[in-house]
């Protein structure tokens, strides 16, 4: 039986994601937690929460979790959501914070001037609800996941990656922007799996049974 850890620093509703995964995977321990030593002990780890990031650096360090969060994400099968994705990269515009930097990049704001879509009406931000994902190549979190599914989002920020050989996935809003990374034990997605339906489920199925 496989063991799944859901980081839990305080931010965002996790029960969404548990229950997701539960249902994707009936025989898996699924633990939501905040204790490191469960995150360190488990054989998956999922890195989600919604929020601003200088409010989630400041909650994950102060339940002493980075060392924790950094050597899930150099040995084992790892999965970021959200701002889980934005907080593995090296600073984020949002509150000139510092990220965890396992990847180069930055995370940006939408910038509200130019977000227009292709017929020049004005577009929200955040970005919220479905959009179509486009796949940069194979995966095995992609497996048997059609190109070009909708996912649900809810951001007002985006990654830039400093490397464009982890980009997996990107969508359109106003213009291309990054949705997935991938490297090595590493997926990490913008958009909520847990609330995108059929597409998201079996991208949660595959993260069960990946074996990078």
């Amino acid at each position: 039986m496989t063991s799944i850890a859901v980081i839990d620093y305080g931010m965002g509703n996790l029960r969404s994601v548990s229950k997701a995964l539960e249902h994707v995977a009936p025989d898996a321990e699924v633990l939501v937690t905040s204790d490191p030593e469960i995150v360190r002990q488990a054989e998956r780890v999922v890195f989600p929460g919604q929020g601003a990031m200088p409010d989630c650096m400041r909650e994950l360090d102060g339940r002493g979790l980075r060392p924790a969060v950094l050597e899930a994400a150099r040995t084992k099968p790892f999965l970021g959501i959200c701002i889980g994705l934005q907080m593995l990269f090296e600073r984020s515009e949002e509150g000139d914070t510092a990220g965890l930097g396992v990847f180069p990049g930055t995370v940006k704001r939408f910038p509200p001037q130019a977000m227009k879509d292709a017929q020049g009406g004005k577009l929200k931000v955040p970005h919220m609800g479905w959009n179509e994902v486009m796949q940069t190549g194979p995966h095995a979190l992609w497996r048997g996941i059609a190109d070009a599914n909708r996912y649900y989002f809810v951001h007002s920020y985006y990654v830039e990656a400093g490397a464009p050989e982890l980009v997996a996935g990107y969508s359109v809003y106003a213009f291309p922007f990054t949705c997935a990374v991938a490297q090595d034990n590493i997926f990490a997605v913008q958009f909520h799996p847990e609330k995108s339906q059929t597409a998201g489920l079996a991208l949660l199925a595959n993260f069960v049974t990946w074996n990078p």
